[in-house]
């Protein structure tokens, strides 16, 4: 059909010599139009932009390279052959500069003509192909993610991949690449965006109260259930339940759980009636959950049932340019966020941070653009003020630890006494808590400690003062 066919403009005031073009152009099975002046070929090219434009130099209104310097500047998917009387190197050179593809000199044959229109329309339909890949395949931004490596664009089309089925994800990464972001794009990308994506940290949530968390109780259940309440499970029936920092479940929670996965029923702490909930699951952790089956801490039933589809995501240094890409985000964002005038970081600044491990991730760089812009204000960032330990410094985190323990100052120029090691961290931990307003997950991430531990050291500090 005629629609299938590459077609081509042949753009040609002598009309015998168009004749003979358009006769040897239709043998080869192209759609021909014709122009016999400039103005007429502009309006054919910008109506239905031709394949390839086959385009004399010599018209009676106006220059071919006219023609092609508006076809270049517009960006229409044509390739560009010139045709000309005139041929010598500083016409081709100019008219190659201009974007034309090739190049023919009067006279030449129908052999010569249709080898290179064939040339052309491969080089198009390439470029064509190229641009979608880029399209597809080179996003520096997708679904809440911001990067274009190529680790990211793999993360980006397993998701797109998984998201329309209900079978489980299994996202693994250090602390800080992403794995909620993650999460949340599967849901948006599935046919359950439109339902609840719940979201559970295992870490958070002292081990006692996790069963109530994911399935729910009924009042009276336990000290303190002084009512119904739904759990994770049913609130996200519909949509898509994430289960974040699995590997730190209790395994006989994790078996009740194996139990809900495999009947898609629940039993609220305290009932004895059976619900049905419809949910997809995903979940993640920052450990190689293959070693906690091996060292006997995840059920390996639960592991193959949740490891349907493995999502790894990389560490902010093997992501290469994305550093500069989110830092430069983040920093627009914080900007306007604080009112400061920041637009870009200098050169030696970029520097730094590209060579820098980023051992907290994206979490890490997010708190360090932060720090920057809060305390700090012009239009570039300079190496100068980096914070620690990008300006070669310890850690934010840890130089804030240190001064709590010696009174708000630096060891070096602390006279205090030395204190109790647990005394320090019980002060350190606190003052965290308190300065994320109570919330332990928050406070944990910046002391760069599982909230898990947290818990277990508030129990452990709140029995010995029972003692």
């Amino acid at each position: 059909m005629a629609e299938n066919k590459p077609r081509v403009l042949l753009v040609e005031d002598t009309r015998s010599l168009a004749v003979v073009y358009e006769q040897y152009l239709r043998q080869e099975g192209y759609e021909v139009m014709s122009a016999d002046c400039g103005q007429r070929a502009i309006e054919l090219m910008l109506a239905q932009p031709p394949t390839v434009v086959l385009l004399d130099l010599e018209l009676p209104d106006m220059s071919g390279m006219d023609i092609l310097q508006q076809i270049t500047e517009q960006q229409l998917p044509s390739a560009v052959v010139v045709i000309t009387a005139h041929g010598s190197v500083d016409v081709a050179v100019e008219a190659m500069r201009l974007g034309a593809f090739d190049f023919l000199t009067k006279p030449f044959d129908g052999k010569r003509l249709c080898a290179t229109v064939r040339n052309a329309v491969n080089h198009q339909q390439l470029s064509f192909l190229v641009a979608q890949y880029r399209e597809n395949f080179e996003r520096s931004s997708f679904a809440g993610f911001i990067g274009a490596s190529l680790p990211m664009q793999a993360v980006y089309r397993i998701i797109e991949s998984a998201a329309p089925s209900k079978a489980t994800v299994f996202i693994t990464g250090e602390s800080g690449t992403g794995k909620e972001v993650c999460a949340e794009a599967i849901h948006q990308c599935s046919p359950r965006s439109e339902r609840p994506f719940i979201a559970l940290n295992c870490a958070a949530i002292p081990h006692d109260l996790m069963e109530s968390e994911i399935f729910g109780h009924v009042k009276g259940s336990f000290t303190g259930a002084q009512g119904d309440r739904k759990g994770a499970a049913s609130l996200a029936d519909g949509g898509t339940l994430f289960l974040d920092e699995i590997c730190e479940m209790d395994l006989d929670l994790q078996s009740k759980l194996l139990r809900f996965i495999q009947t898609g029923t629940l039993q609220r702490v305290g009932s004895g009636k059976l619900e049905t909930v419809d949910v997809r699951f995903v979940c993640a952790t920052n450990r190689d959950p293959l070693a906690e089956v091996k060292a006997g801490r995840f059920r390996e039933d639960l592991y193959y049932r949740l490891h349907v589809i493995p999502l790894s995501l990389p560490p902010l240094r093997e992501r290469g340019e994305d550093i500069l890409l989110l830092a430069r985000n983040l920093l627009q964002n914080y900007a306007r966020e604080e009112n400061k005038r920041f637009k870009d970081f200098d050169a030696e600044a970029a520097r730094v941070l590209l060579d820098y491990p980023w051992p907290g991730n994206v979490r890490e760089l997010q708190n360090v653009v932060r720090n920057i812009v809060v305390l700090n204000d012009s239009e570039l960032v300079s190496s100068a003020i980096l914070p620690p330990p990008l300006n070669g410094g310890r850690s934010l985190q840890a130089g804030a630890a240190l001064a709590t323990a010696t009174g708000g100052v630096a060891p070096a120029q602390a006279n205090a006494p030395i204190r109790p090691l647990w005394l320090v961290e019980k002060e350190t931990i606190e003052q965290a808590i308190a300065s994320c307003d109570g919330n332990i997950p928050k406070a944990a991430a910046l002391l760069e400690i599982s909230p898990s531990t947290i818990y277990r050291k508030k129990q452990s500090w709140e029995e010995a003062s029972r003692v």
